[in-house]
C-alpha cells in the first residue's frame, strides 16, 4: 500500500514536505519499493507493534539511532505507564509543565504503536525535527476533544533538542497542528 504525502507544519514557517522522494539510483529504487510502510492492522489488532520503524529516508540520517532510541523511550514510557522513563526523554521545560499526576491522567487508557518515522530533517538552532506517525488507542472519553474516537491515527512534527548530550523531545511549538483522523 502507497504511503500518502502527509504535510506537517511548525509554527507558520515550515511548508508541506514530501515524505517520499525519487530515489537517486536503480538500487534506491528497489529498496523504496520493498520499504513502503506496513498494512495497518486490522481493528482488533490496534494500535499496532509498539516497536519504532525507520522509513529509509529517516533510516540514512546520520543520527537515526539516537533519534529512534528516543522515541523508542517515549512510546515505551507512555505504553508501559512509566513517567520516569518519559521524563528522560523529554527536555526539562517539558516535563516541569506536566507533573506525574497530570501525565497519568493525560495517559490513563493510551496504547501507542505502528510508531514510523518518515524524516528527521535540520531545524534551526542545531535542532531535529522528526516527522512521525503512529496509532494511538484509547477509551473515545481520553480521546481529544475534536476528535472523540478510540483509535486515531496521528502524523506531526517532533521537534528534537540536544539537552545534557541527549536528545530529547521539545515542546512543540504554540499553532502547531498535527494531524489526526480516525482509524
Amino acid at each position: 500500500m502507497l504511503v500518502a504525502v502527509v504535510a506537517f507544519t511548525l509554527g507558520g514557517g515550515l511548508v508541506a514536505r514530501e515524505l517520499y522522494q525519487e530515489p537517486q539510483s536503480a538500487s534506491d529504487a528497489a529498496a523504496a519499493q520493498t520499504s513502503t510502510a506496513p498494512a495497518s492492522p486490522q481493528p482488533e489488532e490496534q494500535p499496532g507493534s509498539s516497536r519504532v520503524q525507520m522509513a529509509p529516508d529517516a533510516a540514512a540520517h546520520p543520527e537515526a539511532g539516537p533519534v529512534r532510541g528516543v522515541l523508542q523511550n517515549y512510546f515505551d514510557a507512555i505504553n508501559e505507564r512509566d513517567y520516569d522513563r518519559w521524563v528522560t526523554t523529554v527536555v526539562s521545560d517539558r516535563a516541569a509543565v506536566q507533573p506525574e499526576d497530570v501525565w497519568r491522567a493525560n495517559y490513563r487508557s493510551t496504547r501507542d504503536g505502528s510508531i514510523r518515522v518518515y524524516r528527521i530533517d535540520p531545524a534551526p538552532e542545531g535542532q531535529l525535527t522528526a516527522l512521525v506517525g503512529f496509532t494511538s488507542v484509547q477509551s473515545a472519553a481520553d480521546a481529544p476533544d475534536d476528535l472523540a474516537s478510540d483509535c486515531i491515527r496521528w502524523r506531526l512534527a517532533f521537534p528534537l533538542t540536544d539537552e545534557e548530550g541527549e536528545w530529547r523531545i521539545g515542546t512543540v511549538p504554540p499553532g502547531t497542528v498535527p494531524e489526526q483522523s480516525r482509524c
